[in-house]
């Protein structure tokens, strides 16, 4: 009995040490899945936290890039298109606008999905213990199984909407190579049209300066045609007195035949008086002086040539000829000024001497005054006695 005893005690003892060795064993396997099932629950609610719900990926309204493909031609020049005929660069397949959807709707886990992810079987609310499938416990259906469908389907809309994206972007490349081709072909053309419109620009400032010119001097021509008109005219007044002294001198003549040579003299006498001491006499009884303020305004100024032409008022004109206008023209000098100038003399910027007048108007033709003069005339400066 004792020896029975001390058996069965040293089979106790082997037992107790084996129950203890086996639960060392299961303890570190219970680690081992506690820390794995933990891993892998903070590894969903990380991959939860980066996930978009299953939204259906699709958009009510497609924005368009519209793309005028008609051809660049000079009878295309100013007409617009319409809509109808452009190409929209969008309508391509696969291409969504929901596509380029940039508002993220992720699933927001927190605790409560946290510990439904460790509630593995669907529980008997009557009894609280797991319903069962067979003689398994039921999983399918428990709250960890609903949680990792809704993860899966959000997953997969992601996959569905990233190959969409995918499928799109090459036909998307080839819409831009063929604009992109489109688009430097037109450069050439466009650079070669753009230097083709700076020569034009140039010929046409060129031809603009040369018709300047030219409108200048004829401007110069017209004021010497006015010149020698004025000349004409004053010859045909010489000529017409020549010719009545000359009647006159032949009436005298037929009268007294005896008196010729001193009638003779007497009308050599009288031409010599009319071309000097007579032109001397009119001059004399010219103004030396008018009151000072703006007589006028050039109205052309052509520096190059040194004269000008100066349209006086009526006042400046009678102050000049006399009231009617009869008296010869003097030889005056008169200043230039142009408002606003700011020069060394202030506005004062030139001088000019009258030389001609035009018949019939109130424009001198007047010498441009090289002794002194700050900056060239221009039409428009103000003419003043001083």
């Amino acid at each position: 009995m004792n020896k029975a005893l001390h058996v069965f005690i040293y089979l106790f003892l082997a037992l107790t040490g084996a129950a203890l060795w086996f639960e060392f064993q299961l303890n570190e396997k219970r680690t081992e899945m506690k820390d794995r099932n933990r891993m892998q629950e903070d590894f969903i609610m990380r991959v939860a936290s980066i996930t978009e719900k299953g939204d259906d990926y699709k958009s009510d309204s497609q924005p368009k890039i519209l793309l005028d493909t008609q051809p660049v031609t000079a009878e295309e020049d100013g007409k617009e298109i319409d809509e109808d005929s452009m190409e929209n660069l969008l309508d391509v397949k696969g291409y969504d606008f929901a596509l380029e959807k940039t508002t993220h709707n992720f699933l927001k886990w927190g605790e409560a999905q946290r510990n439904g992810l460790r509630q593995i079987y669907v529980m008997d609310e009557a009894t609280g213990k797991p319903m069962l499938d067979g003689t398994d416990k039921m999983t399918r259906g428990s709250e960890e199984d609903k949680l990792l469908e809704d993860l899966y389907k959000s997953l997969d809309s992601q996959k569905t909407q990233l190959l969409k994206t995918r499928e799109a972007l090459p036909v998307l490349r080839e819409q831009l190579e063929r604009v992109a081709k489109e688009v430097n072909s037109l450069k050439p053309v466009i650079r070669k049209d753009k230097a083709t419109i700076i020569e034009k620009e140039k010929q046409i400032a060129q031809l603009e300066e040369n018709n300047q010119k030219l409108d200048n001097e004829n401007k110069k021509k017209q004021a010497q045609i006015e010149e020698l008109n004025a000349e004409l005219a004053s010859a045909k007044d010489e000529v017409t007195a020549a010719k009545d002294e000359t009647e006159q001198v032949k009436e005298a003549l037929a009268k007294e035949k005896e008196l010729t040579t001193q009638l003779k003299k007497l009308a050599s006498e009288l031409q010599n008086q009319t071309a000097g001491g007579g032109a001397q006499t009119e001059l004399s009884k010219a103004v030396t002086s008018v009151p000072f303020g703006d007589k006028g305004k050039i109205i052309v100024a052509d520096n190059e040539n040194m004269f000008a032409i100066i349209e006086f008022t009526e006042a400046a004109m009678k102050e000049l000829k006399g009231p009617d206008l009869s008296r010869p023209l003097p030889l005056m000098t008169f200043s230039v000024r142009r408002p606003g100038y700011n020069g060394q003399a202030g506005e004062i910027i030139g001088s000019v001497r009258i030389r001609q007048e035009v018949s019939g108007k109130n424009y001198l033709i007047c010498d441009i005054l090289s002794d002194w003069q700050q900056t060239p005339l221009l039409p428009n400066d103000v003419v003043f006695a001083n």
